[in-house]
């Protein structure tokens, strides 16, 4: 059977739709096009054209270095906004981070602002890539209950009982693969600026990238319930909501975390 009878079956539909699906979440941009496309043809080489040769000059002792550090222009952007929504900007123009090519959308926050507590989460998803918003998905839903359960959301106009909820990537890593460590090392200026910006009482920090980007390490199932200190701030580690949803024997620790949260909050 050839492609195209097969594409007339409603399961060669599907398999079809599916295919497509899964070179999205590949990071594909252009997976199919108007016109067909062979990636092997080379190009024509251009026609060589006779040049003038340019006057004789002295060549400079040293020639100036024109590759930007990703740290240091990372820094210097986000040291530079202002506001939330110019670090919002800084960090859309940012060109140094391959991850932005295969992402949909930049996910920089979602939540209120103003409220006490800040959650730092590791990277987008495939719903929070889709959405433009961080924790979307099935995570995302647990992570709502879990802090519904001690009268906090993302939706409350009122600081003391807002969530503020941001990522250390703003962009979705291929496969959904874990961060690297150098992608969490020229973000990290914009996770200290977005919190500085936000300048909540608490933040929570969730799995091993945000540890990581905080703190130099990793062990979030050590770390988690264990109160630190940085940026003049209190600091709860907690395990990520997807790591709850594979290991449901896990929550028992979470909620005690959750009561600790709460216990902070009201002292």
């Amino acid at each position: 059977m050839g492609i195209g009878e097969h594409l007339d079956t409603w399961d060669g539909w599907q398999a079809a739709v599916q295919a497509l699906a899964w070179q999205a979440d590949l990071g594909v941009t252009d997976p199919i096009g108007d016109t067909p496309l062979d990636r092997y043809d080379l190009p024509p080489e251009p026609a060589q054209k006779a040049t003038v040769p340019p006057p004789m000059v002295q060549a400079p002792a040293t020639l100036p270095h024109t590759g930007a550090d990703p740290v240091a222009a990372a820094q210097s952007i986000a040291d530079a906004a202002p506001t939330l929504d110019a670090l919002r900007a800084a960090l859309g123009a940012y060109d140094h981070c391959e991850l932005k090519r295969g992402a949909r959308n930049l996910v920089f926050a979602d939540g209120n602002p103003a409220a006490r507590v800040l959650i730092l989460g590791e990277a987008p998803g495939r719903d929070e890539d889709r959405e433009g918003r961080p924790f979307v998905g099935r995570a995302g839903q647990l992570l709502d209950a879990m802090f519904a359960a001690i009268g906090l959301a993302r939706t409350s106009p009122v600081p003391a009982t807002a969530l503020y909820i941001t990522n250390v990537l703003p962009w979705r890593p291929p496969e959904n693969r874990d961060p690297t460590p150098a992608e969490i090392a020229m973000l990290r200026p914009f996770v200290l600026r977005h919190i500085t910006l936000a300048d909540p009482d608490l933040i929570v920090v969730m799995g091993n990238t945000p540890l990581s980007c905080l703190f130099g390490e990793k062990g979030i199932l050590r770390a988690r319930g264990h109160w630190r200190e940085t940026l003049g701030r209190p600091v709860l580690p907690m395990t990520h909501p997807a790591y709850l949803l594979r290991t449901p024997e896990a929550k028992r620790e979470a909620w005690a975390d959750l009561l600790s949260l709460q216990a902070r909050l009201r002292a």
